[in-house]
This record gives C-alpha cells, sequence and structure tokens, in this order.
C-alpha cells in the first residue's frame, strides 16, 4: 500500500553535507518503492537546489564524484512535488526572477514557506526531516 511521505530539508549543507546527501538519498528510495512523496527545502538547505552547489557537494559529502546531482536528479524526477523557502532562496540571491539560470533544470518548484510546510505535513501519513 502506497503511503505519502513528507520530507523536510533544513540542514545547512555547510555545517552537515552528508546528512543532506543521506536524506536525498533516503527520499530518492522512498519514491523508488512505490510511495508519494512531497519534498520541501528550507533554510540554509535550499542552496541543495543550486546547480553550482550540488555539483560540488560530492567531495564534502565523502560521495563519488556525480553522486549528490543524480540522487538530486533521481528525487526532481520521481517527486509529487519539489518545494522550496521562497524567503529562504531569496536570502540566499534566488528568486523566481532568476531562478532558472542558478537552480538544477526539471525542476517544476512550488514556491512557498510556512502555510506550505503546514499543509503538506498535515497531509502526510509519515514525515521526515533531514
Amino acid at each position: 500500500m502506497s503511503k505519502l511521505y513528507f520530507v523536510l530539508f533544513s540542514t545547512d549543507p555547510e555545517v552537515d553535507p552528508r546528512k543532506c546527501a543521506v536524506g536525498m538519498s533516503c527520499a530518492s528510495q522512498i519514491a523508488s518503492d512505490g510511495h508519494t512523496i512531497d519534498v520541501f527545502f528550507a533554510a540554509h538547505a535550499v542552496r541543495l537546489l543550486h546547480t553550482d552547489y550540488i555539483d560540488a557537494l560530492d567531495e564534502q559529502a565523502g560521495q563519488a564524484p556525480g553522486s549528490c546531482r543524480a540522487i538530486l536528479d533521481s528525487l526532481v524526477a520521481s517527486a509529487r512535488g519539489i518545494y522550496c523557502s521562497t524567503g529562504s532562496q531569496a536570502l540566499a540571491g534566488v528568486t523566481p526572477d532568476n531562478a532558472g539560470s542558478v537552480l538544477v533544470p526539471g525542476l517544476e518548484l512550488h514556491w512557498s514557506g510556512p502555510p506550505g510546510v503546514s499543509t503538506l505535513s498535515a497531509s502526510a501519513d509519515h514525515c521526515l526531516s533531514f
């Protein structure tokens, strides 16, 4: 029986890059197992959606080159929705207007904030936070 998962990323990848990589891998696995998943990136974790940042994360996370990007690409392809904090992205210099030149290709990103976190977590069968 398929379940609905809500996964929130808020860990600063500068502080714990391995946790971010493991979290993305777990979220990707949940989707691969046939469950529905919504993913929300908040705080400094929004950088995981930035092309230059995710492409350079492998070394800090102890992953083989290209691994973190491949995991994120798999997650983007299989998630029901990818959400991000509008305010957190703005602090990182990204807005809906310039997102296409900064964020990984293929995102059909939902810009949101605390109301999105509340709604998504309330409707999920399971919530995970990384």
